[in-house]
């Protein structure tokens, strides 16, 4: 449970005006008068100096008596409270983080090369105090451990050829991984009072060992699906030709010719190379 508590301090411009009128007022009484109680005035007023406080927008002071937690004060301005207290400054403002780039392996055992973009800030002063120990270097930590755990539940890719169909990746369900991740990295971070604006994968990559291995597997299926449209759309073609001919009655052809012809323009369709032309002098019949 939280502790966090506001605190309301006093105007810190009237006590600066104290300080200044009770400070220059000694001295300048002591020097014309030589009257040692005008020490004591002295005295005082550097004692209501350390009182002062100056707290800038998205910003807050986290105040302490001698151990005791005593509130904190997020208000904008010059304040004054007791010069006994410990003042501890927290930034409230976004910060971003990028991590370093873990190795770890995916759902598959694949390693990959994995990096997030984390954007929090300090929610809660007292959690952030007193519940960690460092909270910037917990953020650092818990973020490394979310994205470990994240990316050994989702492959790197699919692998649909191999039987392998999964409807969340790491590379193409983009927003579906990015809230996975917010999601852990909320509850790991709430314990320190951190809110998580915003998290995404800042890099993600197969490991340099397998990387050269992925690549050419990629071409080979992206070469194969290439194909097989390919040989889809020649087929199409074939048997347009085919029956645009025998529609027309522009040639008779007999099974063997028919499989002749089928057999030449599949090859020029599918070929990687344009065909070189053979001219036919004779006749179809024999």
């Amino acid at each position: 449970m939280t502790q966090k508590k506001e605190l309301k301090a006093s105007n810190g411009y009237i006590m600066l005006f104290v300080f200044l009128l009770l400070f220059f007022g000694s001295i300048i009484s002591f020097a014309m008068t030589t009257n040692p109680w005008f020490i004591a005035g002295i005295i005082v007023a550097l004692f209501i100096l350390p009182g002062l406080i100056l707290v800038n927008p998205n910003e807050s002071r986290v105040l302490l008596l001698f151990g005791d937690y005593k509130g904190t004060v997020k208000q904008n301005g010059l304040f004054w409270v007791n010069p006994f207290y410990t003042k501890k400054k927290i930034s409230l403002r976004a910060r971003n983080f990028d991590s370093e780039r873990l190795k770890v392996n995916d759902k598959l055992g694949n390693p990959v090369m994995i990096s997030t973009i984390l954007v929090w800030r300090v929610l809660d002063t007292y959690k952030a105090s007193f519940d960690v120990n460092d909270f910037e270097n917990f953020v650092v930590v818990q973020t490394d451990a979310a994205v470990r755990k994240l990316a050994s539940l989702y492959p790197y890719d699919n692998f649909a050829d191999e039987g392998l169909d999964e409807d969340i990746t790491l590379r193409s369900s983009v927003n579906e991984v990015s809230d996975a991740l917010e999601k852990e990295l909320e509850e790991r971070l709430e314990i320190a009072g951190i809110e998580v604006l915003e998290a995404r994968i800042g890099y993600l990559a197969y490991a340099n060992e397998i990387a050269s291995a992925m690549l050419k597997r990629q071409q080979a299926t992206a070469i194969v699906a290439a194909r097989h449209k390919i040989v889809q759309g020649a087929v199409g073609m074939v048997e347009m030709a085919l029956h645009e001919l025998s529609a027309k009655e522009l040639v008779d052809l007999d099974a063997e010719r028919r499989a002749a012809m089928v057999s030449n323009l599949m090859v020029v369709l599918c070929g990687d190379k344009d065909a070189t032309p053979v001219v036919n002098a004779g006749t179809l019949n024999h």
